[in-house]
């Protein structure tokens, strides 16, 4: 009675430094929603987010980052706002490649898995 059972490896990708997590998808989805929005009060907003927390996690990016990954722009006629650099636009991209080759190789590992 052999039943065929479907299985799947499911990967978690985040990247760590020496002070431990620094960057992972919630902060890729910060990012992502300072760069559409155009400032951290309306990025923590779509996210649901404290203001407060936002701030946080976009300074202790910064500060762990080798440059700034976001700038915080000053008010002027438009108000105040911020906008990724080209370092946060870069850690965007670099998280999402690796992200897409750990999960590849996860999905072709699965065609092995037999219990």
């Amino acid at each position: 009675m052999s039943k065929d059972k479907k299985y799947s490896i499911e990967v978690r990708v985040w990247i760590e430094e020496a002070e431990g997590a620094f960057l992972g998808i919630g902060k890729i989805w910060l990012l992502e929603n300072i760069r559409k929005t155009g400032s951290i009060t309306n990025a923590a907003k779509e996210m649901k987010m404290a203001y407060r927390q936002a701030w946080q996690l976009v300074e202790e990016m910064n500060q762990r980052a080798k440059s700034p990954l976001v700038e915080k722009l000053l008010g002027g006629k438009g108000g105040g706002g911020a906008r990724l650099t080209d370092a946060g636009e870069r850690a965007i991209a670099v998280f999402y490649e690796v992200e897409k080759r750990i999960k590849d190789f996860a999905q072709k590992e699965t065609q092995n898995l037999k219990f």
